[in-house]
């Protein structure tokens, strides 16, 4: 038989029928922000759910420094302290990778923002809905899915993955994984060194890498919720790849805007500056160099900088605080009509040449570029011809929007980069203190 059900709350109320698999879907006409509410439901018996809001729902996701929580970062106690805030929610859901879809993961509940609470948010999450919650005074939810060591491929649909050839080397590694883990499975007589395989292959299948793992695993159990956007910090996983990230980054918000059929904004966090060891200290740099491309690339998306605030020998730089709010700077300009508001540091636009020297123009400089430190402007470097490489520039702020660079060792310049390297702390930025991120113009 199939079963009718009412839904009831805030004095609307909806009727549905559920399908052959048991399931309904239904939705409630328009609420005005606010609550408490009481949700009723009535088919062969009665629930009630107190303690509802209507709100703003954002997803915080990405690896450990979007899961990375408050208890963790700076002045957790504090915080916790602090924490009186009933209309903010946080649901954390299940680190489950999988290829069949999971369209539910019924043991979760909202968290109430409270002192006992807290501690387990996550902070880069908390500190944005704080954010908006201050500023824009209404009901805040936010669905944390963060998995710590994810790879972006792991968050993406697995057709939209097969369909760029771009990634046609990288699945065609894991088909190779697949097929052994198949093949293994179904052989029961196994020597010690198969076995040993065998285990490790079912960890990458259930893992957090495989392809489309957490897409089906986690994500599309959100799908009920009506998002207002979606928040992302990743990159250390994958921070070897360069412009493969850029295709990565595209499919990922694509294959989620078309799960929610519109184009929510999509506001991420660019990697910090780490000592990832010997590995060529410019990979990182060409890592951000894709990390900004994506601002461009895909529509209504913002990058937040923090190389001001990183921790050169730990990846999780303790200072969330500041990066949940330059997310929110994003959200409150761009989504909450906050026009008024600066959201991103000044961006290099384009480069002039003249006697000698190379002038870069800025977007993005309002109140005009500073030194964050009063020091001379750090990480510029130059080349021309017959340089014989970068040589560390002079540079020198002229007027409100440029910064004339010049070497001795430089005759002629024709191109520049800018905080190359992993270990890069520059210290330009614009007058309302957002810092620059790394870039690199012209000719070498």
């Amino acid at each position: 038989d199939v079963c009718s059900s009412d839904l009831e709350m805030g004095g609307k109320s909806v009727s549905g029928k559920a399908g052959a698999d048991g399931r309904f879907d239904v939705s409630l006409p328009e609420l005005p922000a606010g609550g408490p509410h009481v949700l009723t439901v009535r088919a062969d018996e009665t629930r009630t759910i107190n303690d509802v809001l209507v709100g703003e729902v954002w997803i915080c996701s990405g690896q450990s420094n979007m899961q990375w929580s408050v208890n963790a970062s700076n002045d957790p106690d504090l915080e916790k302290l602090a924490a009186k805030f009933p209309n903010i929610r946080m649901i954390n859901f299940p680190q489950v990778g999988t290829q069949d879809p999971i369209l539910s993961h019924d043991d979760r509940r909202w968290m109430v923002c409270n002192p006992e609470n807290l501690g387990g948010f996550s902070a880069v999450g908390y500190f944005f809905a704080r954010q908006l919650h201050l500023t824009i005074d209404v009901p805040i939810g936010m669905i944390n899915n963060a998995w710590g060591g994810s790879a972006c491929e792991a968050w993406v649909n697995r057709d939209v993955l097969k369909a760029n050839e771009k990634f046609a080397p990288m699945m065609a590694r894991w088909e190779a994984q697949e097929k052994q883990f198949a093949e293994l499975s179904g052989n029961n007589s196994l020597n010690d060194d198969q076995k040993k395989a065998l285990e490790g292959l079912k960890r990458q299948m259930t893992g957090n890498s495989r392809p489309a793992n957490i897409y089906n695993g986690v994500l599309k159990s959100h799908l009920g919720y009506t998002i207002r956007g979606a928040i992302w910090y990743q990159g250390e996983s994958n921070h070897t790849e360069g412009m493969l990230y850029l295709e990565k980054m595209k499919a990922l918000v694509g294959g989620w805007r078309a799960l929610w059929g519109r184009e929510f904004p999509f506001y991420y966090v660019q990697i910090a500056p780490f000592n990832y060891g010997s590995q060529d200290p410019t990979v990182l740099a060409q890592f951000w160099e894709a990390q900004a491309a994506a601002q461009q690339a895909i529509p209504h998306s913002g990058m937040v900088v923090i190389n001001d605030i990183a921790t050169l020998n730990d990846i999780h730089p303790p200072n969330k605080q500041d990066v949940g709010q330059r997310l929110a700077l994003w959200a409150l300009k761009h989504d909450y009509g906050r026009e008024e508001l600066v959201a991103a540091g000044p961006e290099a636009e384009r480069l002039e040449s003249a006697d000698g020297v190379l002038k870069v123009h800025f977007r993005n400089a309002a109140g005009g570029l500073k030194s964050r430190d009063g020091k001379p402007l750090s990480h510029f470097e130059i080349i021309g011809p017959g340089s014989g490489g970068f040589h560390p520039a002079e540079a020198v702020i002229e007027g409100p929007s440029t910064v004339v660079l010049r070497s001795a060792k430089v005759a002629q310049p024709t191109a520049v980069r800018f905080a190359w390297h992993l270990l890069a702390e520059p210290n330009l930025s614009g007058g309302t203190g957002l810092p620059t991120g790394a870039f690199r113009l012209g000719e070498v």
